[in-house]
């Protein structure tokens, strides 16, 4: 299939925000105050089968916020290709859909360029001095109390709760336990099977995985407590290229205090430099991109599959089935900044 460049790109660019907070922490800094490159996104549809009727893809698209700004430079797709946005979390997304595909392989790029800055609300002693008691939770962050499908609430999770947090008093007091309890007795290992799902149960009972292992049961026990509580995830920079390819993705978490607002941290990172340990609560480097948040993620337009774990990676169907043989490439280019 010939690819094609859309002749309308989408632009994603809004006022810098700087959030209160954001760089006055005094502890060691261990991050740039921002990092801009481009970002390439590139994936294969394999092997098509003779016969098929419709192939549909879904890929995550970042958006500007506080934290980044997105320019979408290309896109290249084999059809048309139109952007929505999915209502529970706001992700937006490339939709494409294939009607009557040649036998073979379809190929998408997106390029961008991204401008991300350090995240920080400050350390936990600058975090602890305001009193963050829970409170009542706004009704539109109730799905953030909520159980997802490999986070519970309840059971394992509530007791773990009750005794790592029970002790503590105010929000921040509470996630810090928290973070303590899993930077102290998990590891950041991803051998055997099971790692990477984000299974809070999995992760409580083996104490190893990767990234979403670390941070689904802290969100877990967090919502347990009535806090409210999120997911992130995008890709890692690497801290000293300034261009390469990126293997894989990359979470963290952020939870919400009544007087500060919404406060990342990030464990698996904390656990591979220990020395980092108290920076990545109440702050995230930036080395890094998001491009989604939450999980149990249903698509725009809605997909015939299950809701997605989450994400980063393209969803395809083929038929109405989810569809895997896909070859996926990412890299980043450091770009001088004008800013």
């Amino acid at each position: 299939m010939k690819l094609r460049v859309l002749s309308s790109l989408l632009l994603l660019t809004f006022p810098v925000c700087q959030l209160a907070g954001q760089g006055s922490s005094n502890h060691q800094k261990f991050s740039p105050p921002a990092r801009t490159f481009r970002f390439t996104y590139n994936f294969t549809v394999k092997d098509i089968p003779s016969g098929t009727q419709r192939v549909r893809v879904w890929v995550p698209v970042p958006q500007t916020d506080q934290h980044q700004t997105v320019r979408v430079l290309a896109v290249k797709a084999p059809v048309k290709t139109r952007m929505t946005q999915e209502p529970e979390y706001g992700n937006r997304m490339m939709y494409a859909e294939i009607t009557n595909p040649a036998p073979g392989q379809a190929e998408f790029t997106l390029e961008y360029q991204i401008r991300r800055r350090e995240y920080s609300r400050g350390n936990y002693a600058q975090l602890k001095r305001i009193d963050q008691r829970p409170s009542v939770v706004l009704a539109s962050m109730n799905r953030l109390i909520e159980p997802d499908s490999l986070i519970p609430t309840d059971g394992k999770i509530k007791q773990l709760a009750v005794e790592v947090t029970g002790s503590q008093s105010g929000v921040v007091a509470k996630a810090k336990a928290a973070y303590d309890y899993l930077f102290t007795n998990m590891r950041y290992d991803k051998t055997g099977s099971g790692w990477g799902r984000g299974d809070a149960l999995w992760a409580c009972d083996s104490k190893h995985g990767n990234c979403t292992d670390f941070h689904s049961p802290f969100i877990g026990m967090l919502r347990a407590d009535g806090i409210p509580a999120r997911f992130d995830i995008g890709f890692p920079l690497p801290e000293n290229k300034d261009k390469g390819d990126i293997a894989g993705y990359h979470c963290w978490a952020e939870f919400h205090a009544p007087k500060t607002g919404w406060v990342p941290v990030d464990i698996s990172e904390a656990w591979k430099a220990k020395e980092k340990e108290d920076y990545f609560f109440g702050t995230v480097d930036a080395n890094r991109v998001q491009f989604s948040t939450g999980r149990d993620i249903a698509l725009s337009p809605k997909q015939d599959g299950p809701a997605l774990n989450y994400f980063v990676y393209p969803y395809v169907e083929v038929d109405g089935t989810p569809y895997d043989k896909l070859d996926k490439q990412f890299s980043f280019e450091e770009v001088k900044s004008s800013e």
